[in-house]
């Protein structure tokens, strides 16, 4: 089928803007502004309104709560674009299994990620932001082929509940080989340990500007690849027929949501459960439209991984608790009742 007539049938496919767009696009603006007011004003220490201003717009000010602003800025635009990056991952991930319980933490991606990185810790000494990236994507990669082919045996192929219970046989696998490397190697636990439990408190503008490529690239892709994406929940056979190669796009979206996610675990630790709080929550108001689904889940993303990140700092005052741990202790309630709910059916 050549490419014209693909374009056209994939025009045919529902596309209208859902009702509640412009107002879930509004009220997303909204809590993202008011999500960086909080992250640069709360923590240890809250910051009053004049050192606020003066921390971001007086270079010259000198006091302590202008130097506390300063330094929360990147650590607010680091968990902003590792939140948008989770949620975009977590969109690609169920459109691609077709799996509403589909997230980087459940599939066992983020734990494939943490072993390539511990191996290269305690193997190769690596210790920069742009090794910890090439590392941790190789692992999420391996890990995602070997989850999917794993819950693509037997009767059925690859089912919801198959894949869920691939992923969570694999990734206590390797959580065991992670620990199996760290205990003989003290150095390794020391550096690994604060990683793992996953946190965007020790962003810098070098990890950011090693980040960005990673995540518009990835965020790209997901988005061109939408319109297929919704052929695709039709069916492998509808979306055949409309001129989808199914395998293609596959591969392509899912190379696009373990970009996003090992490079976030790579750099903030294997944080769980956002890609599938923020595509649940968008789903719920908009749909299931790819078009919309995608881009919004990367607001939803970056607020709902801010807020944690606040939330934990206000938790844990005078010092912190760290996003990870967050973000499992409300995500994980969801899981248990999305599974009851929803039966494990597939998109």
């Amino acid at each position: 089928m050549n490419n014209h007539s693909f374009d056209s049938n994939i025009d045919r496919l529902p596309s209208h803007t859902p009702n509640h767009f412009p107002a879930v696009l509004v009220v997303c603006f909204v809590l993202l502004g008011l999500c960086v007011a909080a992250s640069l004003v709360f923590g240890s220490r809250s910051v009053p309104f004049h050192e606020l201003i003066d921390g971001l717009f007086h270079p010259q000010a000198d006091s302590y709560g202008a130097d506390v602003v300063r330094k929360r800025v990147s650590r607010t635009v680091f968990s902003l674009f590792c939140g948008a990056a989770l949620g975009v991952s977590g969109a690609l991930m169920q459109a691609v299994t077709r799996n509403p319980l589909a997230d980087p933490s459940i599939l066992g991606v983020n734990t494939g990620a943490s072993l390539f990185v511990v191996c290269g810790i305690a193997f190769l000494n690596i210790s920069t932001a742009n090794q910890y990236i090439w590392f941790a994507l190789a692992g999420a990669m391996i890990t995602a082929v070997f989850v999917f082919g794993i819950g693509s045996m037997g009767r059925g192929g690859a089912t919801p509940l198959k894949l869920v219970l691939a992923g969570a046989a694999t990734s206590a696998a390797l959580s065991s080989l992670v620990i199996a490397i760290m205990i003989p190697r003290s150095y390794v636990m020391d550096q690994f340990r604060f990683w793992q439990v996953g946190s965007v408190g020790s962003a810098n503008w070098s990890d950011i500007t090693t980040f960005v490529p990673f995540l518009v690239t990835g965020i790209v892709i997901g988005t061109l690849s939408a319109s297929a994406l919704n052929a695709l929940a039709l069916g492998d056979e509808v979306a055949t027929g409309l001129g989808v190669r199914t395998g293609v796009l596959r591969l392509v979206a899912a190379f696009a949501g373990v970009l996003l996610c090992g490079a976030t675990t790579a750099l903030a630790g294997p944080i769980g459960f956002v890609g599938l709080l923020s595509t649940h929550l968008i789903r719920l108001l908009l749909g299931s439209n790819q078009r919309y689904l995608i881009p919004i889940s990367a607001l939803s993303g970056a607020i709902i991984l801010t807020v944690s990140d606040v939330c934990g700092r206000l938790i844990g005052s005078p010092g912190e608790l760290e996003v990870g741990v967050v973000t499992a202790f409300i995500g994980a309630p969801l899981l248990i009742i999305l599974a009851m709910k929803a039966k494990v059916r597939s998109l």
